[in-house]
């Protein structure tokens, strides 16, 4: 499957409710694909964090509580990076239930919209793997969308 994404790509789910809750499901996500999976919180809708390059590695996000806003951005070279490249924008919310798989050759960012919003993490790659495969690209190379949705 993750051989078939070369932009990021949306994959939708839904939810199940009754008096019992509620079940938040991506069934078309393929969790094999991943190796690696972390959350993370942002107290402070403020913050971006951005940019983080990948040249091979296939990230996937999934908001379970409250929303975020996600770019992402081509990157054709990254020992030489054209800053003129406008990236996506792509905003998650967690009563909406789908996943954003960004696959490699990309790097992204993400803010939270709001306090205590919550995200899982996959990564096809392995802490080290990982770790050698990463560009960290300074903040103010792209601009960061926020754009109202």
């Amino acid at each position: 499957m993750l051989s078939e994404i070369h932009t990021p790509s949306l994959i939708p789910g839904s939810f199940f409710s009754d008096p019992r809750g509620r079940i938040d499901f991506v069934n078309d996500f393929v969790v094999n694909d991943f190796v690696r999976v972390y959350r993370i919180t942002h107290d402070d809708p403020s913050v971006i964090r951005a940019w983080q390059g990948h040249r091979n590695e296939v990230k996937a996000f999934w908001v379970v509580k409250g929303s975020f806003v996600i770019n992402a951005v081509k990157v054709d070279d990254f020992d030489n990076i054209n800053n003129e490249i406008k990236p996506e924008a792509f905003k998650l919310e967690a009563n909406e239930s789908k996943i954003l798989v960004i696959p490699g050759g990309y790097a992204n960012g993400f803010k939270a919209l709001e306090e205590g919003s919550t995200m899982v993490v996959f990564s096809n790659l392995g802490l080290d793997d990982s770790a050698i495969d990463m560009v960290r690209i300074d903040l103010n190379t792209f601009e960061f969308l926020n754009v109202e949705f």
